[in-house]
């Protein structure tokens, strides 16, 4: 993520897109809709409370990039004599595609719907990811000579197998919201499964909606329907959640933008029955409840009714496979899901293979990116006669970035600037149509101040026992105190006589070897180190050094790569 980052910094955005394109597959649209799991990991945040927008700064790589066909894989002209089946043209799919087609497999999905892009398309609304971003990333994949079959929903894997794939892979996600199974609940149709609902939204079949909405579950699925709703004439939309907040399965941003939307989340109400009159929903009853510390227990302490025209539940995504006969060697768990190896990800049928939601159950759209490198992985060694479980093995380089004698080959200033705040389309407008995008991205003086706010956590410190003199210039020019000299002991006993204390016990500490001189180690709390690099500019016998970590990924076909050469 540094190097890509540094290269945004430089202006280089094609060059930043491609090392991003190269794990995630799609920085355009990741950049727009990721739950974002690495930026809980950013060492910024342990500084000010915020880390690095590393997501907004895929899209700014993604938005201002140039022509990239020159630099995607070649594909060959012949094929190596390999047929696979993908089963939904959703990410884990495309990632997939992605992967095997430049080794020269032929790649054939079959999509149920007349558009590719999965839950990609039917899940996110069109104010969160537009049509023409979806269309393009995706666009990049199929243009890579798949034949993509659309309105072809799987009816039977039995009949599919027939037709001598070389291997198969089910990417159909989880397609199967769940219900909510309270009296009234078959009464009426104005009752609608979220993800369902969503999708005939993203298709044109629904354009309205009542004035008076109930989202029933509090989820990001949940958020995209609000959000929705008032785009689609709802007034009174309200999500009901059955916990406190700080209990929400919703990322914080998305409960931040429905809230700016007019949205009214209400918490400790659990649903009781839907309300209908003569076919008529009128509304919901809930029960108010009182939540112990931990919201796991509960009690009653209210009854209330709730007006509505129309209720929407978004209480979970489920998996759903009554194509896949169950005499096909295929085991499945009593919950239904299919039997896959975690690292593999081979069901118990030999060349049958499962990714994204449809192996595990629901998560987000960078883990169903993983899940398809992995599998391609898998599906490559087993079409070539190779054990799946041969996989190939990460790499890693360490390579200094000293170009003199106080000079370094990335910028190690400390940026105090605060993290950006995106830009929000004005809600006079946003409300108009339903794909006018919300969000508007970073402009170049955010684009810049952003940055300039990484911490280069890639450029690591490395300390050499012998040429230490114990001089102490280290210690002294540490703007965070993480280094100190000291005698060596416990962890617990020598977390306490640190420069400063290390208090964070889920960091290790890092403790050299005996130095020469006396026989005391350098000791060094990595919590609060902000790779600055000052203290290799005053290490007079050059101790200390920063060392850029090169994480070499493999992929289907290669036995690793890297785009460090950009960097």
């Amino acid at each position: 993520m540094p190097q890509y980052i540094r290269l945004i910094a430089q202006g280089k955005y094609t060059e930043a897109y491609m090392v991003n394109r190269e794990s995630n597959v799609f920085p355009a649209i990741l950049g727009r809709t990721c739950d974002r799991p690495c930026e809980p990991a950013c060492r910024r945040g342990r500084l000010d409370g915020a880390p690095v927008a590393i997501c907004r700064l895929k899209r700014v790589a993604a938005d201002l990039k140039g022509d990239i066909s020159h630099l995607l894989p070649k594909i060959p002209k012949e094929s190596n004599g390999k047929r696979v089946a993908l089963i939904g043209a959703g990410p884990s799919s495309l990632t997939v595609a992605n992967d095997l087609r430049p080794l020269g497999y032929e790649v054939t999905i079959f999509e149920k719907q007349n558009k590719p892009g999965g839950l990609m398309r039917t899940n996110i609304p069109s104010f969160r990811l537009p049509e023409k971003v979806l269309d393009d990333e995706v666009g990049t994949i199929l243009g890579m000579g798949v034949d993509i079959r659309y309105s072809s929903p799987v009816g039977s894997l039995q009949t599919l197998l027939k037709d001598g794939y070389d291997a198969v892979f089910v990417g159909t996600g989880a397609p199967r919201g769940k219900e909510l199974d309270l009296p009234g609940r078959k009464d009426t149709d104005r009752i609608h499964i979220g993800i369902d609902w969503l999708e005939s939204v993203a298709f044109g079949h629904i354009d309205k909606i009542g004035e008076r909405v109930l989202i029933i579950g509090v989820g990001n699925t949940a958020m995209d329907c609000c959000r929705s709703s008032r785009r689609l004439g709802g007034k009174d939309v309200k999500v009901m959640a059955r916990r406190p907040r700080g209990f929400f399965k919703a990322s914080p941003w998305e409960l931040d933008d429905a809230e700016e939307e007019g949205i009214d989340i209400t918490i400790n109400h659990a649903p009781k029955r839907f309300v209908v009159e003569n076919g008529v929903l009128k509304g919901m009853e809930f029960e108010r409840l009182e939540w112990d510390a931990d919201a796991k227990k509960s009690r009653v302490i209210d009854e209330v009714f709730l007006p509505a025209d129309d209720v929407i539940l978004a209480i979970g995504q489920e998996n759903a496979f009554p194509w896949i006969e169950r005499d096909l060697g295929i085991e499945f768990d009593k919950w239904g899901m299919p039997v896959v190896n975690e690292t593999t990800f081979q069901s118990t049928r030999p060349g049958v293979f499962f990714g994204g939601d449809a192996a595990w159950g629901p998560k987000n759209i960078i883990w169903a990116v993983a899940h398809g490198h992995q599998a391609a992985i898998s599906i490559h060694n087993y079409c070539q006669g190779v054990a799946v479980t041969d996989r190939p093995k990460q790499g890693s380089n360490l390579i200094s970035q000293k170009m003199g004698i106080s000079e370094w080959s990335y910028h190690n200033d400390y940026n105090p600037s605060k993290r950006q705040k995106m830009q929000h389309v004005e809600l006079t407008r946003r409300f108009q149509q339903l794909n006018i995008e919300v969000e508007l991205g970073f402009d170049p003086e955010q684009t810049a101040r952003e940055v300039q706010r990484c911490l280069n956590c890639d450029i690591e410190t490395a300390f050499v026992e012998n040429r230490c003199i114990e001089c102490d210039a280290c210690v002294d020019i540490c703007p965070v105190q993480c280094l100190t000299i000291t005698r060596d002991g416990d962890e617990a006993e020598l977390r306490v006589r640190l420069s400063a204390p290390a208090d964070n016990l889920t960091q290790p500490i890092y403790a050299s070897n005996p130095l020469p001189q006396t026989g005391r180690a350098m000791v060094k709390d990595e919590d609060v180190c902000v790779h600055c690099g000052l203290c290799a500019e005053r290490c007079p016998t050059a101790a200390w050094d920063m060392q850029k970590f090169d994480l070499i990924i493999p992929y289907a076909g290669a036995a690793c790569t890297t785009s460090s050469v950009l960097a």
